[in-house]
């Protein structure tokens, strides 16, 4: 049986987009910046696996690169991690999700009416998480209303105190903001962020939930759940699909985690067709935090795993890297960055890919292109394979 397995090292970008300017992040380069920043990244797995030899990477090439190399430009006009991953699979948001600088005062009078809640809360501006608990977590735990935010990236994130809000009312907040904010307020993902801890010391819990959209037109996934082939989502995937097209779910909460996972579905899982994993710590966990040195020590982490994933894979299985948009540390601001994305695509079999240059794919959906073809099942609508 023909098995993909993608991982989504989320956030890791390779570059600002011709577009950048638009987004405000001209100079982004979330690889690169790192690189230069710090000194260095001790990646050798995967510049071996030819990530230095990707236009414009700034990073160390390989004389024989061991896998196809290129970088992708996303063809929705959009930077977040939903828009990104639907666009792997196949679907171009248009019109992209709406973005917020700050959300309509009269519908969080609604939401919160709604909910039960006094008309009032804090926040209501674009933050980093981390930030905004900080500097409101105290306010928060003295009146007791949820804190609102956004990282300007078709978001809405609802944060509270567990033992302030507990999470079935955090979750209740989110399901009805959910409910709302769609038409011309449709978001991606609203997001529960509950924390613990006091004044000082908050830390957030993975007790966080996701609230997508089912996606707008059809997926990869849902084209092969008709083909009777179906997908296993590790990490936050079945979120950012709204659980369509995901059949079997193991919703790993951070990157140790979900590498253990992806390595003992490739050594065990004879069913899945996709094994489709989600990297998360890269952009929760450091990305947003500007936290140079956590993000590259993650990637050093993860590509110190590297081996264990390649040796799992069986003879005729294409193991694809890549990212869903950038959130370079370096950057102004703490929101997501336009930017390409890498794209790694390797196999043991040279009749499914050899190493070569993939150059600069046009759009995301080259990865849905490259799979529905490989599989058997025709040509996709949007794309071009980048297999034999």
């Amino acid at each position: 049986m023909k098995r993909a397995c993608i991982i989504v090292l989320d956030s890791v970008g390779i570059g600002a987009l011709p577009d950048a300017a638009d987004y405000g992040d001209v100079g982004a380069h979330t690889l690169g910046n790192i690189f230069e920043k710090r000194g260095r990244l001790d990646l050798p797995n995967l510049y071996a696996m030819g990530l230095g030899n990707i236009c414009d990477s700034r990073l160390p090439a390989a004389d024989k690169p061991t896998a196809a190399y290129g970088r992708m430009a996303e063809l929705t006009r959009a930077k977040d991690t939903t828009s990104g991953h639907w666009e792997m699979m196949g679907l171009i948001m248009d019109p992209p999700f709406a973005t917020f600088e700050n959300f309509p005062e009269e519908m969080l009078r609604e939401w919160l009416r709604r909910a039960g809640f006094a008309e009032k809360w804090l926040g209501n501006h674009a933050a980093s998480g981390t930030q905004i608990i900080d500097e409101l977590g105290e306010e928060h735990m003295r009146i007791g209303v949820p804190i609102v935010y956004t990282s300007a990236d078709g978001v809405f994130q609802v944060a509270a105190h567990e033992e302030i809000i507990p999470l079935p009312q955090l979750y209740r907040l989110c399901e009805i903001a959910r409910e709302m904010l769609m038409g011309d307020l449709i978001v991606g993902r609203v997001i529960a962020r509950p924390f613990i801890g006091e004044p000082g010391a908050f830390a957030r819990t993975e007790n966080r939930r996701d609230y997508a959209v089912p996606p707008t037109g059809e997926t990869l996934l849902d084209a092969l759940e008709k083909h009777g082939q179906t997908t296993l989502g590790i990490g936050k995937i079945e979120d950012i699909f709204c659980n369509r097209g995901v059949a079997n779910v193991n919703h790993t909460k951070n990157n140790v985690d979900g590498i253990a996972a992806t390595i003992d579905a490739l050594e065990n899982n004879h069913e899945d067709t996709i094994i489709f994993t989600n990297l998360v710590d890269f952009d929760m966990k450091y990305g947003h935090r500007n936290n140079v040195e956590g993000y590259a020590q993650a990637l050093e982490d993860f590509d110190a795993q590297l081996p264990k994933i390649l040796a799992a894979l069986r003879h005729d299985d294409l193991l694809i890297l890549t990212a869903d948009h950038g959130c370079d540390p370096t950057h102004p601001g703490t929101d997501h960055t336009r930017e390409y994305v890498p794209l790694l695509a390797y196999s043991k079999n040279p009749g499914v890919i050899t190493p070569e240059a993939l150059g600069t794919r046009a759009t995301f959906a080259d990865i849905a292109a490259s799979l529905y073809t490989w599989l058997g099942h025709g040509a996709w609508p949007i794309g071009e394979s980048f297999l034999q």
